[in-house]
């Protein structure tokens, strides 16, 4: 895990790829938890008029005092789902960040040696863990696990509330694949 003070108090991260890989739902699932735990937050989406296989991305800020504004050019986070959102973002990224790679459909480096780059085969881990679509709740629980952003227990129930009433079968999956993620960047002992 990433131990900047300055990481784990105030952050900022992008999370992109196509419309219908779950970038916006991750990004909400980490602003709810975010708030949970106290913190001042922002969730700025952006897509395409064609969403699912268009564009997506939505910038998440977590801060400990009021957000002056949402919009982040140089994020301190990447969680790139796809190719063209590694190319578009990774050179935004400030130095030190960190840039989570999706490994199950990219196999491009971001030639970023001044962040710390974790590619995750979220596809694969996510099947694992009971749903290939929870691949977004992969890629969370990776950049969750790196930089310690919130507590994992806080992100595991923001899913729970999430899914809660008539999608509540999709909880386990979730939360499940979100801890798959987590285990892949700290490997329990």
């Amino acid at each position: 895990m990433i131990t900047d003070t300055a990481t784990l108090m105030d952050t900022e991260v992008l999370m992109a790829g196509f419309g219908g890989q779950g970038t916006l739902l991750a990004g909400k699932v980490l602003a709810q938890a975010s708030m949970e735990e106290g913190r001042e937050v922002s969730w700025l989406p952006s897509y395409g008029p064609e969403m699912r296989g268009g564009t997506a991305n939505v910038i998440v800020c977590i801060a400990s005092k009021p957000i002056g504004s949402p919009l982040i050019e140089h994020p301190r986070g990447l969680i790139a789902m796809n190719l063209p959102s590694l190319e578009k973002f990774a050179p935004k990224v400030k130095p030190g960040g960190v840039i989570v790679v999706n490994q199950s459909l990219i196999d491009k480096d971001p030639r970023r040696d001044d962040c710390v780059v974790i590619s995750v085969p979220s596809r694969e881990l996510a099947q694992q863990a009971g749903s290939a679509r929870a691949a977004n709740f992969v890629m969370l629980g990776a950049y969750v696990g790196a930089t310690g952003a919130v507590s994992v227990e806080a992100v595991e129930h923001a899913i729970a509330a999430e899914f809660a009433g008539d999608k509540a079968r999709f909880i386990a999956s979730s939360v499940a694949a979100f801890r798959a993620g987590v285990e892949a960047v700290c490997p329990r002992s």
